[in-house]
């Protein structure tokens, strides 16, 4: 199966205008994404999606594909679809233009079994969460079925304790993959009501009968919402090139 990863990323960010140009130890943080996404050795075709001139024309300066959609989408997803009308492939995985310490295994385990299996129509990822994490609702949890399908997402700590957990909190690391008519579908169903009452775009594709196959991946340390992050991926960055002689994302 063909599959190209998409990178929505736009500079009008409410909390940190410019985002994806932000300098990470000499590279715009969404060259960081695009380089991991080649890293994973999954995609036929690496492209960053934008409405933006300047993301466009940063990309020009390290060699990577980018496309100009529409300023109006509301989430990512429906940048996705926008591509996925143009770029034709079978698999589309949305990696968000403010993960610059996404893991390449994470992106292929994302992938995997929507290439693997004709029948799967949706993918994602998790890692355990982190017990200081249970409480935070800026982090996602998911519980899963015995096949490993997502059953539901949420901002609190699920599943609640009533009883010993038998297993790790699993935290949601955010990209997903798609077939292209589940994408394009996204596009033209409305807000969904748990979609809006947890804030989680995934919700929608579930309450529309979507089942969402999750895998275990290796995470992802920081995503970037404010200038005070970015500089926290910095130490990370600085931390890794003294660790292995290198700064990338490995």
């Amino acid at each position: 199966m063909r599959c190209c990863i998409v990178i929505p990323a736009r500079m009008g960010s409410t909390r940190f205008p410019g985002k994806p140009l932000c300098d990470l130890l000499g590279k715009p943080m969404v060259q960081w994404v695009t380089e991991a996404a080649g890293q994973a050795g999954i995609a036929d075709r690496i492209v960053v999606a934008t409405p933006d001139q300047e993301i466009l024309e940063a990309c020009k300066t390290f060699g990577a594909e980018a496309v100009l959609t529409s300023a109006s989408h509301p989430t990512g997803t429906d940048r996705i679809a926008e591509v996925s009308r143009s770029i034709d492939a079978d698999v589309y995985v949305n990696v968000q233009g403010d993960e610059p310490l996404i893991q390449p295994a994470s992106i292929a385990a994302c992938a995997g079994p929507l290439l693997e299996d004709s029948l799967i129509k949706m993918g994602s990822v998790f890692s355990e969460c982190n017990e200081s994490e249970y409480d935070d609702p800026s982090v996602v949890k998911v519980v899963t079925d015995l096949n490993g399908f997502a059953l539901y997402f949420s901002r609190f700590p699920i599943p609640f304790p009533r009883n010993a957990r038998p297993s790790p909190v699993k935290k949601h690391v955010g990209i997903y993959a798609y077939k292209r008519e589940v994408v394009q579908a996204f596009a033209g169903w409305p807000q969904s009501p748990l979609e809006i009452s947890e804030s989680l775009e995934q919700l929608r594709f579930m309450e529309n009968g979507v089942r969402i196959k999750m895998s275990a991946g290796a995470g992802s340390e920081l995503a970037v919402d404010t200038p005070e992050q970015a500089e926290q991926v910095r130490d990370i960055l600085v931390l890794r090139k003294q660790t292995y002689g290198s700064s990338s994302v490995a």
